[in-house]
This record gives C-alpha cells, structure tokens and sequence, in this order.
C-alpha cells in the first residue's frame, strides 16, 4: 500500500502500519488532532506596497518656506496648490520662451527646467 501525505495529515499505509502496533486510540487521537492542527487552505493576500512618497525633502526648508507655508494656511490648500500651479506653468513658458528666442535645443531646455525646480526646492517655494 503507497503511503500519501496532504495538507489534512498522513494517509494510506502509514497511519495503518501505527494501528498495529499502538492500538486504535492512541492513534485516532493523534490523527484527529493532528488533523485539527494542520490548515486545510492557506489564504495568501497581495503584498503589502506602500504607496511613494511624492514628498518635498526640503519641506519647511529655504528662505520662502515660512512665507509659502503662511500662505497655504490662510488662503487653504486647493486654491493655494491651483496658485501654485499657475505659477509654475507662467515659469516654464518663460522658460521655454527664452530658450526659443536664444536657439536651445529641447534636451538643454528640460534640463533648466529641472534646474528651476531644484532650486525651487532649495529655496522653499514648494515647501
């Protein structure tokens, strides 16, 4: 007789070849407990992601930060971020309309971008 193990405890001949030697209740016993100790199925969830931090790392930071932050609080925080947003845009056309007037190539002109925005940052315009 082939003996099989599943995930509900022994099968087959081995739980048999134990009757013979240790009686029947010994081993029903230890088979029903051992059956109760073993889960059946196993429930695997997604794995926990956190979710990116779209954070300022100089947050509260720069000359600007204590007034940028002021401003927030008083006027509140969607038409400050829509402020916010228009002035960065009105920046980057000007941006874009310097490097157009003075012949820079687009891959120079993203480069100032970023450039602005580092030093945005450091200053404490988006703080």
């Amino acid at each position: 007789m082939a003996t099989s193990i599943s995930a509900t405890g022994f099968k087959g001949g081995l739980c048999s070849s134990f009757h013979g030697s240790w009686g029947t209740s010994m081993v029903g016993e230890d088979y029903s407990m051992l059956v109760k100790s073993v889960p059946t199925h196993v429930q695997v969830g997604k794995p926990v992601r956190s979710q990116p931090l779209m954070k300022n790392v100089n947050e509260g930071k720069g000359l600007f930060a204590p007034i940028v932050v002021l401003t927030r609080n008083i006027i509140g925080k969607k038409r400050f971020n829509q402020f916010r947003g228009k002035g960065i845009a009105l920046h980057s056309q000007v941006i874009n309309e310097f490097c157009k007037s003075v012949g820079v190539d687009s891959k120079q002109r993203q480069g100032l971008i970023r450039l602005a925005k580092k030093n945005g940052e450091r200053l404490g315009f988006l703080a």
